[in-house]
């Protein structure tokens, strides 16, 4: 299996070609990657707001174990002292909650802005390569089976006429050469076949 063509110019184009494709991905990578830096950065005041709630909820707590050494009123300033520690608490998880949201939403967001490019570039780079491969391979495998060069020649005199012009043409035409078995003129017709492709003879 041949991934390249032979002929330089084909051969140039298919690299140049592939090169574009990956760099198109990697920059879709990239692009993805700090589009999710900066929604991340929606993330700093979730995080503030949960290092002051648990803070506040430390502190807190800490007045109420101390409050409950006060003889006699210790029960009775501990409960609200407590009661505000919950409320800290709570704007702690309200901090883990948006973090965890903004975490979820630079997921999704990078995904789909590698995954759809990456998809895009691949739909429109790859099956035109493996079509290639394909084809390059079958034809190799016809040039080199018994009668594969009529079979090629044929090919090359119902293909672009264009592809013939550069190689001189024999007495009678190039189909009556075909017709009459002339080795040299199928050699020459199975050649523009492959060349067409961008393989050798």
């Amino acid at each position: 299996m041949r991934l390249y063509a032979q002929t330089p110019t084909r051969r140039n184009l298919q690299v140049l070609v592939d090169l574009i494709a990956v760099a198109l991905i990697a920059v879709a990578v990239w692009a993805a990657l700090v589009v999710r830096e900066t929604i991340m950065l929606l993330a700093e005041p979730g995080r503030r707001v949960e290092s002051s709630g648990d803070r506040l909820a430390e502190g807190l707590g800490n007045a109420g174990d101390a409050a409950s050494g006060v003889p006699l009123i210790g029960g009775v300033l501990k409960k609200p002292l407590e009661a505000a520690a919950d409320a800290g608490a709570g704007f702690s998880d309200a901090g883990v909650s948006l973090q965890e949201t903004v975490s979820q939403v630079a997921n999704v967001v990078t995904t789909a802005l590698i995954v759809i490019p990456v998809f895009f570039v691949l739909l429109l780079w790859l099956p035109p390569r493996l079509l290639w491969i394909r084809r390059s391979s079958t034809l190799r495998r016809l040039a080199e089976a018994p009668g594969g060069a009529d079979l090629l020649a044929l090919r090359a005199l119902t293909g672009p006429p264009g592809a013939l012009a550069k190689v001189p043409v024999p007495p009678g035409g190039w189909a009556d050469a075909w017709r009459q078995g002339d080795r040299e003129a199928i050699a020459d017709l199975s050649a523009v076949a492959l060349q067409r492709i961008g393989l050798r003879p």
